[in-house]
């Protein structure tokens, strides 16, 4: 009898033990978990703040300056910019307008930039010329090949030395915001229209 009681306390306390163990694994969360993790949708989207510093970095402007900029560019989208285009441009009108330009598109998800070319035409009460640096926040956009196409735009903005400008451009359901900034003189409002290509085009259509 007391052997068959020391066999039965054994047993007790071995699944005691296994018990203990499995509800210890059962609560816990494992390492190397196999269930889907829920994730952030605006994990791929630029914040003010990143796109602060490089738009400062990138036009050669005080942060603060640019700041302004992009606060109003958020507040009128209500969303953050899924990614952004440095580059330069230039443009001249006188009546017809032509702006050509060239720069890097960068998203969070690629290894590295792409390269992106724009040339467009306008026409409208518009004299003078502008070289600018350009740093564009483009919303919508979920892959870069989608950005290759052409944008109709109003813009309404005046050049002075020295002058930040923003203006936009969209064409389903992508948003271009360029921020330009650079020297030269030239004031007016025109409408015209934006193509984006993969390698630079002499005729602006």
């Amino acid at each position: 009898m007391h052997r068959r009681q020391l066999i039965l306390s054994g047993l007790a306390a071995t699944a005691g033990t296994v018990g203990l163990s499995a509800c210890a694994t059962t609560n816990g969360q494992p390492a190397d978990p196999n269930y889907p993790i829920r994730s952030d949708q605006n994990a791929q989207a630029y914040t003010a703040d990143e796109l602060v510093a490089a738009g400062s970095r990138e036009l050669g402007i005080a942060a603060e300056a640019i700041g302004g900029a992009i606060e109003r560019i958020f507040a009128d989208n209500g969303d953050r910019p899924t990614a952004y285009i440095a580059g330069e441009e230039a443009a001249g009108a006188a009546a017809v307008g032509l702006r050509y330009g060239r720069g890097a598109l960068h998203m969070k998800d690629l290894s590295a930039s792409q390269e992106v070319f724009w040339q467009g035409i306008s026409i409208g009460w518009d004299i003078g010329g502008n070289a600018s640096r350009v740093f564009t926040l483009v919303y919508g956009l979920y892959h870069p090949d989608m950005i290759y196409r052409r944008y109709p735009g109003v813009e309404g903005t005046a050049y002075l030395i020295g002058g930040l400008g923003v203006n936009y451009q969209r064409a389903d359901g992508i948003v271009l915001a360029p921020i330009r900034t650079g020297v030269g003189l030239r004031a007016g409002a025109n409408v015209g229209t934006m193509a984006y290509s993969r390698q630079r085009n002499i005729l602006p259509f």
